[in-house]
């Protein structure tokens, strides 16, 4: 049997708890802190994910459902490796193309060609690998005709339109989805949802998918994670997920 994609043993991850009495982290908190025996008291932190044990397995699609702020970002991030859990482990096998910040990592004064080929290589393709798909990058995103001009005279969503297309076409082992199918217009989300569904049905991949869209959740996804700060909740399908979701909504005062 294959080893899973992504793995966590026994996750946490906690956050600094900000209030107006605990100094903000500066070179001058930094020398009160030195002095001040009551600065140097612990930091108050909170867990936002609490020893959290996951396996998912190869060409598995995860939905991912949660309140606002209960880490449904930070949860993509710590499998991309921008965080790291304060306690426990993640294995993730395979190129990973994060849909976090759709156009981060783009360079304004570069072209739309320019930036295609720098972001490819930066996920794992050759260059010949990159220029062989630039056009159908381009056509996916509907932005031929604008490719060599440079990003700063795009619209944003022109530029979150480019990322999308660059996720998607790099074909990556692990693809991470927060909330990318609010991208552009009625046309582009419809198109965007498409390509990801062909995806999820040719199991050409492990996918992550966060979404406030419970259709979504529930056209593409099969095992369900349900975050609940400090508690996540991993059920087998869509539907007792949602069900539970909807419950955790409720019980919120």
């Amino acid at each position: 049997m294959s080893e899973p994609a992504i793995r966590f043993e026994g996750v946490t991850k906690r956050f600094r708890r900000w209030h107006a009495s605990v100094p903000h982290t500066t070179l001058k908190s930094m020398v009160v802190r030195m002095w001040d025996p009551r600065a140097r008291a612990p930091e108050p932190r909170w867990e936002l994910l609490s020893e959290l044990d996951l396996a998912l397995e190869v060409g598995e699609t995860l939905g991912v459902v949660g309140r606002n702020g209960a880490g449904k970002s930070t949860l993509l991030r710590l499998i991309a490796g921008i965080y790291r859990p304060d306690v426990g482990r993640i294995t993730v096998r395979g190129r990973v193309a994060p849909l976090l910040e759709l156009g981060a990592g783009f360079h304004a004064e570069f072209t739309a060609r320019e930036n295609i080929l720098v972001n490819g290589v930066l996920l794992g393709l050759t260059r010949a690998q990159v220029r062989d798909r630039a056009e159908a990058i381009l056509d996916f995103a509907e932005l031929a005709a604008h490719s060599d001009a440079p990003l700063r005279t795009w619209s944003t969503g022109m530029v979150m339109r480019l990322g999308f297309s660059i996720a998607i076409h790099v074909e990556p082992d692990i693809l991470l989805v927060d909330e990318a199918l609010a991208v552009g217009d009625a046309r582009f989300q419809e198109r965007s949802r498409e390509a990801l569904t062909r995806r999820v049905r040719e199991r050409r991949g492990t996918t992550v998918i966060v979404s406030h869209d419970t259709q979504a959740i529930r056209t593409l996804c099969g095992p369900v994670l349900v975050l609940d700060p400090p508690h996540a909740r991993l059920h087998p399908d869509a539907e007792s997920g949602l069900a539970d979701h909807a419950r955790a909504l409720e019980a919120l005062p």
